[in-house]
């Protein structure tokens, strides 16, 4: 190994040692090489709602920065902060190594009793570029529309939940849906027929017959 050292006398310690060359991670073998897993957003479950505050670090020139807010669906408050410096850094001239999380808490709705039609609009990319959508899902509560969302999405456009960006999300009325699925359940006169049943009696509820062993092949359909 070459070194440029200044001049010395034979007597004196040499001031420069060889250094071993360092290995190409190439030249390694197979077992040896550790492949580092990049971090994806995954969706395991319900999706959580987070209300995230953040702002630009102190200094000494801007000692009290602007704080910013921002409404974020992921699966837990890690992601949140993390998707949080991901949209912030698109909108100002910010990033986590300058900035800092004030609070970060998650939203829960009071009633979630009561049906409710959920529109959402949303911003994907697919492999052949970016587009917009409007969806609308039935459900109690906004962060269930919100996992039916991510679950359609990955089913019809094999579509990644690291990108889906929500946009808005809105309660609509019945009178103003637009999507098919949802208009049929909002009827005034909704019927739910059974048009299957069983004859075996369950916990708490009554069979259909009395008699423990029939001769008669079981009809389960009643039109």
């Amino acid at each position: 190994v070459e070194c440029t050292t200044e001049p010395h006398h034979e007597e004196d310690p040499p001031s420069c040692r060889p250094v071993a060359p360092l290995l190409c991670r190439r030249s390694l073998p197979l077992h040896t090489q550790h492949h580092t897993p990049r971090s994806k957003m995954t969706v395991a479950g319900l999706m959580k709602q987070f209300q995230v505050v953040g702002r630009k670090a102190p200094t000494e020139e801007v000692e009290n920065p602007e704080a910013y807010r921002m409404i974020i669906f992921a699966p837990n408050a890690v992601i949140a902060k993390s998707k949080f410096w991901y949209y912030m850094h698109q909108f100002r001239k910010m990033k986590k190594t300058t900035g800092e999380i004030l609070d970060c808490v998650e939203l829960v709705e009071k009633n979630t009793r009561i049906v409710k039609n959920y529109g959402i609009w949303l911003r994907y990319s697919s492999r052949s570029g970016t587009h917009n959508m409007y969806r609308e899902f039935r459900d109690v509560t906004l962060t269930g529309a919100v996992s039916q969302l991510y679950d359609e999405m990955a089913g019809r456009h094999r579509c990644r939940p690291r990108s889906i960006q929500i946009i808005r999300t809105a309660i609509v009325g019945a009178k103003d849906l637009k999507r098919v699925n949802p208009m049929q359940f909002a009827q005034a006169k909704v019927k739910f027929p059974l048009p299957h049943r069983v004859t075996s009696g369950k916990r708490g509820q009554k069979a259909l017959t009395d008699r423990t062993f029939s001769t008669v092949r079981p009809t389960t359909y009643f039109g």
